[in-house]
């Protein structure tokens, strides 16, 4: 069983949001859990009446210094960046991390975003999701640039690199034109680990093409069970394996839901309705730790939850082969 934590750091007005070294200590609390991954949002859905003392992937950054294995994956808008920077981003956050990077991308467009981006119409959902596809293909093109053994930096032979093992991307489509390469040396895990969200059915192919991770949102049993199913067969016509995909159940951790929730996953597990899990933080994250007291000991003694790493990387976590495989 995979379990991600999902912290929003954005705050309600009124409210005052979590300092660096509240976001911190939580994030080692998890890591002392061995959660996969945490994943890290600075913006509520309606992107309008929340704020956040941090952008999500300097945030990141920062926790890699203060963290040593557990996954630390940052939401990150295809509307807020270009491609080429934000590959260039999550490229230099697996080096700092040690491998440990995820860019988490959602297929909802916030209302307003695009207005802050010269756009003030948006997009319609069939341009943003086309958009959206480009967009994932470009980064994961970039990321793919330079073989793992591409850098040389042979200053005797005045060799930095090997040309045959750098790979222009020479993208020219419908919204984006993008040269390559990326001037940042390969991911210590191959690439960054991909997460996406906010999936309707019709984002189903691009996602079973793309995302190493896939979080869904809560469903009654049987609905999900048909929906992993449905995702996984899509995988497969991919030409991927079904297990190079994730796939994660969102779940809403309150003080009230933690007395027989090791039932419940249990349960859901073995139905084979999902992969593991992704707990949705409150904004006041403390009850993580009656999760983590009360709940992970019993998925361990009944042998759904490791007792430590396999590895250092998020991929090695997740159990995951490289991002060049798909």
């Amino acid at each position: 069983m995979h379990l991600a934590v999902s912290l929003d750091i954005a705050s309600a007005p009124g409210q005052a949001g979590l300092t660096f070294g509240e976001i911190a200590a939580f994030v080692r609390k998890t890591e002392t859990a061995r959660i996969d991954m945490v994943v890290i949002s600075d913006s509520s859905p309606d992107g309008e009446r929340s704020t956040s003392p941090f952008e999500a992937t300097t945030l990141v950054a920062a926790l890699a210094t203060v963290t040593e294995k557990v996954g630390l994956v940052a939401n990150a808008s295809t509307i807020a960046h270009q491609p080429y920077n934000l590959a260039r981003r999550f490229a230099s956050l697996d080096i700092i991390s040690h491998g440990r990077a995820g860019w988490s991308a959602t297929m909802t467009q916030a209302p307003h975003e695009a207005a802050n981006f010269s756009c003030p119409d948006g997009f319609s959902d069939d341009d943003f999701r086309r958009r959206a596809q480009e967009y994932i293909g470009i980064v994961q093109g970039l990321w793919r640039g330079w073989d793992a053994d591409a850098l040389l930096f042979d200053k005797s032979g005045g060799r930095f690199h090997d040309p045959e093992k750098m790979h222009l991307l020479d993208h020219k489509g419908e919204f984006f034109s993008v040269r390559g390469p990326l001037n940042v040396a390969r991911s210590p895990q191959d690439t960054p680990v991909l997460a996406l969200s906010g999936l309707s059915e019709a984002d189903f192919d691009i996602a079973a093409r793309t995302a190493d991770v896939i979080l869904f949102d809560e469903r009654p049993a049987e609905e999900s069970r048909a929906r992993h199913d449905d995702f996984k067969r899509r995988v497969s016509a991919c030409g991927r394996k079904p297990d190079a995909v994730k796939v994660l159940t969102d779940l809403s951790l309150t003080t009230d839901r933690i007395n027989g929730l090791a039932d419940r996953l249990e349960e859901a597990f073995h139905s084979k309705n999902c992969d593991g899990f992704n707990i949705l933080m409150p904004a006041q994250p403390s009850v993580f730790d009656d999760f983590a007291d009360r709940v992970l000991p019993d998925l361990r003694r009944r042998g759904l939850f490791r007792e430590d790493y396999r590895g250092t990387t998020l991929r090695s976590h997740l159990g995951l082969t490289g991002g060049g495989d798909r």
